[in-house]
């Protein structure tokens, strides 16, 4: 389900220049760092580096250690 916020244009602007960057849409950039602060503040502990890294592994597709064929 999708629904429509209002943003100021000065972060859509931000998102705008890191999603061209990471190869992202605007809104998945948003949402991107919506993914990291809820990390953080969930696990106030962990470095930056370390929730990356976690969202990383979490995109990866599953890869066998063994392929079939």
């Amino acid at each position: 389900m999708s629904i429509n916020v209002k943003l100021s244009e000065t972060l859509v602007d931000q998102a705008r220049r890191y999603a061209l960057i990471e190869h992202r849409s605007v809104p998945k950039q948003i949402e991107y760092w919506s993914q990291i602060g809820k990390i953080a503040e969930e696990n106030p502990d962990l470095p930056f580096s370390m929730i990356r890294d976690i969202l990383v592994a979490d995109q990866e597709e599953a890869v066998g250690e063994y392929q079939f064929g």
